[in-house]
């Protein structure tokens, strides 16, 4: 699969169809300017989606004691 090259102003004046296009093919887009390469616009691969089961693992702060006190009294403004 070779990349499309297409010229920097006609990629401005093109960018949306040029993308829709790009994602639609997967084929890379390489922008140029005065016909040197200066980009190269490439689709975003899939990621696969992630169960919901054990996505929380390692997030999830360990207390010890879950019933103590956070932060002591004099901590909170609405106290003093």
């Amino acid at each position: 699969m070779s990349a499309r090259i297409v010229p920097a102003a006609q990629f401005k004046a093109e960018c949306l169809r040029l993308i829709d296009e790009m994602n639609q093919t997967g084929e890379p887009v390489t922008i140029t300017r005065r016909g040197k390469p200066v980009a190269v616009l490439s689709p975003v691969p899939a990621s696969p989606a992630r169960s919901l089961i054990g996505a929380s693992r390692g997030v999830v702060t360990r207390y010890d004691d879950p019933f103590a006190p956070v932060a002591e009294a004099g901590d909170w403004a609405a106290i003093s």
